[in-house]
This record gives structure tokens, C-alpha cells and sequence, in this order.
């Protein structure tokens, strides 16, 4: 039965949190009477918080979980929860009630009433020490520069999506900081941006540190090539390949010419291995054909690749079919 709204929560040990966002959360779209569900997505917790989800499915219908057998990270859950989603409109937010749900009714006027594919969260104010914002404000000004789109916030977990958008994209590793781009690159560019409140943390501490912004650029440059390449690789590495043949091949003509010229005109010349310039042609032609095998490798994966990567999941709170 399809739903107005699907709100997707991934958790990761976030039990003290979990019974007062639900209740907020409730509390909110009964008010607007949206009709929604909740799905939760425990993330390997080593907490209390599968119990709690457990306990709040029992007396709310609405609320569905999932478990997965150990800690896959936030993208796998995402993932997860895209999968199983029946609502026409799909918000996610963290579990640590830093994303307010009183966000939640603005955000579904804008899929439906504007018509946006997505919108992104901007926590414009932030409640996190300078270590954590400085950072980010250059790291998301990166992501704009290379992504294009013009988002303030690239990592804010409260988002909205229109339904389509979540199911036709995958989100895998820690590519969740880039849905927005992997969604223009699947031709969703309706993006918006909305001013959000960002809360202090009332329980437990952060998930995340440093660490983040390091793989975070890494994952920039994967989501980038990968959104511009995962159909055609040829165009990536064939386009090398071909180059640096080329030049192998350019260079090892004219070093060889050379040497003829000279041999036939009684000129002083070298041997053709006595000059470091034909080892560096043949070092480019050696790369040339190796990067046109890896875009033809690459195609035959692609024409040959199995059914996408599933997440296991050990629990669920109820049928779906109910």
C-alpha cells in the first residue's frame, strides 16, 4: 500500500535517542495528518537500540525495522531503506535528534508543490565545535566546485526525495555525503535547498571524526568518475590508452628515423637502447595497451555483471505484506 511519506533512520547505537525522535516524529506528521511510515535501520548497534526499535514496532504499526548482521555504515542502510520504502516522498534524517522533524512537513511541500527531486538539508547554524564545522565548509565547497551543484551542505542527514529518484539510484561504501550528485548523474537535477535547524546532541557522542573528510574527498573523486564512466569505462581508460600509445608509438618512430638518418649520412649516432627517451616511448606504449585492456575488461564486466549487491539483513519487526 503506498504511503504519503517514508521516513528512513539509520542507527547506529543511538538507543537513548530513539523512543523521543519517534515520539517527536509522530507527534509531527499526526498534526499534519500525513500518512507515513518509519523505517529504522539498525546499522550492526551494539547497544540496546534494536530492542528499542523492536519495542516501539510493537505498538506502532507504522514503524518497521530492520537489522543487519554487523556494521555496514550509514550508505548500506540508506540503501536498505530506499528499498523498502512505499511512500511517495522520502526524508531521511540521523537518529541522534540533531535533525528536527518539525523540517519534515516543509520538506514534503517542496517535493509535492514545487515539484523538486530532491531536497537538501543546510544546517546554516551549526552546534558543533570549529574542528568539526571548518572542515566541512571547505569540503563542501570542494563538492560544489566538482559536483556543480550548488548545496551548502552536502553531508546534512535531513533530506527529501521524490520516490522515483531513491529507487532508481544505489548508494554503496560512503557515498551517502553524495547522493545529490549521484542523483543529477542519473538525471534528477530538480535539487533544492532548505534552511534546517540543526540541534546540539542531547545523548551519547559522534560516530564520526576526522577520518571522514580524508575518505570523503576520496569518495569524491570515485563518485565523479564513477557517475561519468560506469556505463562507457572504454571512453576513460581507451581515450588514455590510445593517447599514451600514441606517444610511445610517435616517440620510437622518430628515435628509430633519427638513427637511419644519421647511419645513412655517416652522422655520429647512438644506439637506439643507449637513449633513455625510446625506454620512456616504450614505458608509454606498454601503459597504452595496458589502459585500453582495462576499458575493454571494464565493458565486459559491465555487459556481464550480476544482480546488484544485496545487504543482509538477520531481523525485521514485521511482515511487509501487513
Amino acid at each position: 500500500m503506498t504511503k504519503d511519506l517514508s521516513i528512513v533512520i539509520p542507527v547506529y547505537n543511538e538507543e537513548e535517542s530513539i523512543p523521543e525522535l519517534l515520539e517527536w516524529i509522530f507527534r509531527v506528521i499526526d498534526k499534519n495528518g500525513i500518512d507515513s511510515e518509519v523505517i529504522l535501520i539498525d546499522d550492526g548497534s551494539t547497544d540496546g537500540s534494536w530492542n528499542v526499535i523492536q519495542n516501539a514496532a510493537k505498538k506502532e504499526l507504522r514503524i518497521i525495522g530492520h537489522r543487519f548482521n554487523r556494521n555496514y555504515g550509514k550508505s548500506a542502510a540508506l540503501q536498505t531503506g530506499f528499498d523498502h520504502t512505499r511512500g511517495n516522498v522520502v526524508i531521511t534524517m540521523d537518529a541522534d535528534m540533531q535533525d528536527s522533524p518539525d523540517e519534515v512537513p516543509e520538506l514534503v511541500k517542496m517535493i509535492n508543490e514545487i515539484g523538486l527531486d530532491i531536497v537538501s538539508g543546510w544546517k546554516k547554524t551549526r552546534h558543533d565545535p570549529l574542528g568539526k564545522t571548518l572542515p566541512s565548509l571547505f569540503f563542501n565547497w570542494v563538492t560544489r566546485k566538482v559536483s556543480g551543484i550548488p548545496l551548502h551542505d552536502f553531508n546534512c542527514g535531513l533530506k527529501a526525495y521524490r520516490s522515483e529518484v531513491v529507487k532508481n539510484i544505489r548508494v554503496y561504501g560512503e557515498m551517502h555525503r553524495y547522493i545529490p550528485l549521484i542523483a543529477k548523474w542519473s538525471g534528477y537535477r530538480k535539487i533544492g535547498e532548505k534552511v534546517v535547524e540543526h540541534r546540539a546532541r542531547k545523548y551519547g557522542t559522534t560516530k564520526y571524526g576526522m577520518k571522514r573528510f580524508l575518505t570523503g574527498f576520496l569518495d569524491l573523486l570515485s563518485v565523479t568518475f564513477v557517475s561519468r564512466f560506469k556505463k562507457n569505462p572504454m571512453h576513460f581508460f581507451g581515450t588514455i590508452g590510445i593517447l599514451s600509445f600514441l606517444t610511445g608509438f610517435i616517440i620510437t618512430v622518430w628515435v628509430i628515423g633519427e638513427k637511419l638518418y644519421r647511419q645513412f649520412n655517416n652522422l655520429p649516432r647512438r644506439d637506439v637502447v643507449d637513449q633513455p627517451l625510446f625506454f620512456l616511448a616504450l614505458v608509454a606504449l606498454i601503459i597504452g595497451v595496458q589502459l585500453f585492456l582495462a576499458g575493454f575488461l571494464a565493458e565486459m564486466m559491465i555487459q556481464s555483471r550480476s544482480k546488484k549487491d544485496e545487504y543482509l539483513i538477520s531481523e525485521t519487526t514485521k511482515d511487509r505484506t501487513t
